[in-house]
């Protein structure tokens, strides 16, 4: 045994939400191996992943918060983009090389113009560029390997777009949009709609669902805060569930709850429509128990949060 090994540094057991502010260059996982590194923390997860070329609201799980990443995945987002119109690029984006380069000869207007065919419901061609797997290898191993696999039109909609600045041949926009929309492939589309192409020069997250940038952090600020600061940045687990309606229940159905047992809505105050979700509290102690769907009449429970138990 190596006496001069370092003795292992203990980690905490720790619930919450990290809104992190993810700077440029780093990808998802790294940053959160540094933030789990900052907190000492045994267990974290991401809520899915922001390219390294893209900065802004990375929210991180820890604990009893990584039984919740999926929602976020469902989740809208939000996104502050700038995409230079005549290049059209490998990637969709700086990273790669220039494939043709075509004059700007549209105004603003033609842009606000363009900008109505891709509001709404609209189908999208993944980019080669991209983790979406074929034959169990991802699509970005084709495209490094200079091979093109046909991929199909996946339908996505965008909630909402517009132009915040224009300074040609360079456009910022900002959109809303379901998971899975690929906002490369959006400013591609819409170059082509121009007649110049266009890729991503710049790319901002600035929504998840009903989480913002307003409360976030960057891992700077976190590094330079004293430890007995830190835990301050953390959101608690419900703040992922914050679009669900919540159900209060007494002291004994809590206990059934955490148990796992199906509840009767008729027991329940509140009304639920059928299948929709909500997370539940104990109304004495305000604790958050878990998540549940109201299905045919009774209330059952999907994930229980275990310190709760």
């Amino acid at each position: 045994m190596n006496g001069s090994a370092r003795p292992k540094i203990p980690r905490r057991l720790l619930d919450g939400v990290l809104l992190l502010d993810k700077p440029l260059g780093l990808s998802s996982n790294d940053a959160l191996i540094r933030a789990k590194r900052i907190f000492l923390a045994k267990k974290a997860g991401h809520t899915g992943t922001l390219d390294p070329l893209a900065t802004g609201l990375l929210p991180l799980c820890f604990g009893e918060a990584t039984k919740f990443s999926q929602d976020l995945l469902e989740a809208d987002k939000t996104y502050e983009a700038t995409m230079r119109l005549g290049i059209q690029t490998t990637t969709g984006d700086a990273e790669g090389e220039a494939l043709q380069t075509r004059e700007v000869t549209c105004d603003e207007a033609a842009i606000h113009a363009a900008m109505v065919h891709f509001r709404g419901d609209i189908t999208q061609v993944p980019p080669m560029y991209s983790a979406l797997k074929r034959d169990g290898k991802p699509l970005y191993e084709y495209a490094r390997a200079g091979q093109t696999v046909e991929r199909e039109a996946r339908n996505v909609t965008i909630h909402a777009l517009e132009v915040i600045a224009c300074a040609l041949p360079d456009v910022t926009f900002r959109v809303t949009c379901s998971k899975g929309t690929y906002v490369r492939t959006l400013a591609e589309d819409i170059g082509e709609k121009l007649g110049c192409g266009a890729h991503l020069v710049a790319l901002r997250r600035t929504g998840v669902g009903a989480l913002t940038l307003e409360h976030a952090v960057t891992l700077d600020t976190l590094s330079e805060a004293a430890p007995d600061e830190r835990d301050n940045w953390l959101q608690p687990v419900d703040a992922l569930l914050s679009t669900f309606p919540a159900v209060h229940l007494d002291a004994d159905a809590s206990r059934r709850f955490c148990q796992g047992q199906r509840l009767k809505l008729s027991d329940i105050a509140e009304r639920l429509a059928d299948a929709q979700r909500v997370r539940v509290y104990s109304r004495d102690e305000q604790r958050l128990l878990g998540v549940a769907r109201a299905t045919d009449g009774v209330l059952a429970p999907e994930r229980l949060v275990v310190s709760a138990g």
